[in-house]
């Protein structure tokens, strides 16, 4: 799927619901923006429990979530190199900012009922 393509233009299709496009509710919405947002303060935890939580009702917020966790996976993976490596500790602050930012571009993406592809992660959960 496109980076910047809507889940209303691409025809996704919820189970149970007739084919054609499909617009999220505004439950699955805030959901899929509190994934990315709520990452910039607790790390890991809110996509996982929002993926946990919501993977088998609705794949809009799932797919969300899985972005989210993968992004903020990456970002602790990163973390830890540059931290066990002497000279990566004065690059500490570089995850940070970029979780930051593109935790904010998604959440924008994520109201607009786009889906945001998070550049350099390793995408473990599928």
């Amino acid at each position: 799927m496109d980076q910047q393509q809507s889940y209303w233009e691409s025809g996704f299709k919820k189970e149970g619901v007739e084919p054609g496009p499909y617009k999220p509710t505004d439950d699955e919405r805030t959901l899929a923006i509190l994934c990315h947002a709520l990452g910039i303060f607790f790390w890991i935890l809110p996509p996982l429990i929002i993926y946990l939580w919501k993977k088998d009702d609705s794949p809009y917020v799932a797919e969300h979530a899985k972005e989210a966790f993968n992004f903020q996976l990456t970002l602790g993976i990163i973390g830890i190199i540059l931290f066990i490596t002497l000279i990566g500790i004065i690059f500490l602050w570089i995850p940070g900012v970029m979780d930051l930012v593109f935790c904010i571009i998604a959440a924008l993406k994520a109201s607009e009922n786009k889906v945001y592809r998070y550049p350099l992660t390793i995408r473990l959960l599928k």
